[in-house]
């Protein structure tokens, strides 16, 4: 059984959960190759796309190298700007990614793609082509989605809120007339592609996705199978709390709560609630300990440690075990790696209660939901973690999570799905 999974990266939240299933299905002696457009890490039987010349003479290229040179040196204008850039250019800052169903990538021209059994896709945006990918795909394909993308219009998560108000509570977003017609077009462009497709497997990562997907004018049709996300545990485990803090030179003495995001300007990951909620808070006891890009200040919230981006999971989860509990303030969210870590490490989770977080996390036990998603709410769940936090069980939390997100029992699930696609 040789199984191909395509992402569009190797760096990235969904770029990660796609190379730990690789990780897992390597482990139980599977043929597993992944496909990437633009290859970063060494990883074993990870390859990068190679986008064939041939179709172009030497002379066509010659000729497109010498116009950039040109426009380099301001002798000739740069094109104007597609419809495609001019709308993505103007659209409202701190919104989440956007991608249009088109690319100049041919990926059944790929040698893994033609010797692949099943071809497994991730997050495949501005790789996948839809119109030439399903009309000429020949495999069975399984696709797994790691956001909304695969069956919106563009959007890979259709925002309700943008911004939040004085009284914490978020903003309700208003879409352009714009912004209309051209989530119209590319429905219509996805719908025209895969409406012959036979051989299409959904696997989703929570109910939450399930349920959206079902809803979709796009991918209702299509059998879905719920698997979760799956995390190394031998790397992802509780670490010494004083040692790891004495490492990080977090304070032993200080509560501490974990924030984690790439980027704070992201609407979606709602540090603004987080940012409102600690103002409020008033407790020189408590300090927010950051990871991510400092390219963006947090100077505006009080008691702020910033670890800065980390890379290194052993390292990472040595900051979850420091911390007492990790906070993700996200709008909107599918299954996030985060929460699987955290709570692989032992390590409580307070969060609002959307997308795959309600899946993760058990009210009372391993964490606490907020009651609504605004500020004040995350307040309450935060000051009501600091005042029981000692009754929330790290061993018992790290079981759990062994027992639904170890690699293993990813890995098996996979391993079964594609077992009964080849049989049929």
């Amino acid at each position: 059984m040789k199984i191909l999974l395509v992402n569009t990266y190797d760096r990235g939240g969904a770029a990660n959960a796609c190379l730990r299933l690789h990780e897992g299905l390597l482990q139980e002696a599977v043929d597993s190759k992944v496909l990437l457009r633009r290859k970063e890490k060494s990883i074993l039987k990870t390859f990068e796309f190679q986008k064939t010349q041939s179709s172009k003479s030497k002379l066509q290229i010659l000729k497109e190298k010498g116009l950039l040179f040109l426009r380099v040196m301001g002798i000739l204008n740069k094109p104007k700007q597609s419809e495609e850039q001019q709308f993505l250019r103007h659209r409202e800052p701190g919104l989440e990614l956007y991608s249009f169903p088109n690319s100049n990538f041919d990926i059944t021209s790929s040698p893994l793609y033609q010797e692949a059994d099943i071809i497994n896709l991730h997050w495949v945006a501005n790789f996948l082509d839809y119109e030439s990918f399903f009309s000429k795909n020949t495999k069975p394909v399984v696709w797994t989605l790691h956001d909304m993308n695969p069956f919106s219009g563009g959007e890979h998560y259709l925002e309700r809120h943008l911004g939040l108000d004085d009284l914490g509570f978020g903003i309700p977003r208003t879409y352009t007339k714009k912004e209309k017609e051209i989530s119209n077009k590319n429905i219509l462009i996805k719908k025209n592609a895969l409406k012959d497709v036979k051989n299409l497997y959904i696997v989703t990562l929570c109910h939450w996705m399930s349920n959206e997907v079902r809803k979709s004018d796009i991918l209702k049709k299509r059998p879905i199978s719920l698997i979760p996300n799956g995390i190394n545990s031998e790397i992802f485990q509780p670490r010494h709390r004083n040692y790891s803090r004495a490492i990080l030179n977090i304070p032993k003495d200080k509560k501490v709560i974990l924030f984690v995001a790439d980027s704070i300007t992201n609407n979606r990951k709602g540090y603004a609630y987080l940012k409102q909620a600690l103002n409020l808070l008033q407790d020189d006891d408590v300090v927010l300990c950051a990871v991510g890009s400092k390219k963006t200040a947090l100077e505006s919230a009080k008691n702020i440690i910033e670890l800065g981006a980390i890379y290194d999971e052993r390292l990472m989860s040595m900051v979850y075990s420091a911390a007492d509990v990790f906070v993700i303030p996200s709008l909107m969210d599918n299954l996030p790696n985060t929460v699987l870590e955290s709570l692989m490490c032992g390590t409580p989770v307070i969060g609002f209660p959307v997308g795959g977080i309600t899946d993760m996390v058990i009210d009372g036990d391993n964490g606490l939901l907020t009651k609504t998603i605004t500020s004040t709410a995350l307040l309450d769940s935060i000051q009501m973690f600091l005042e029981s936090m000692d009754t929330f069980n790290r061993e018992r939390i790290r079981e759990n999570a062994l027992k639904k997100y170890d690699l293993k029992v990813q890995a098996d699930a996979y391993i079964k799905l594609f077992k009964t696609i080849l049989k049929e």
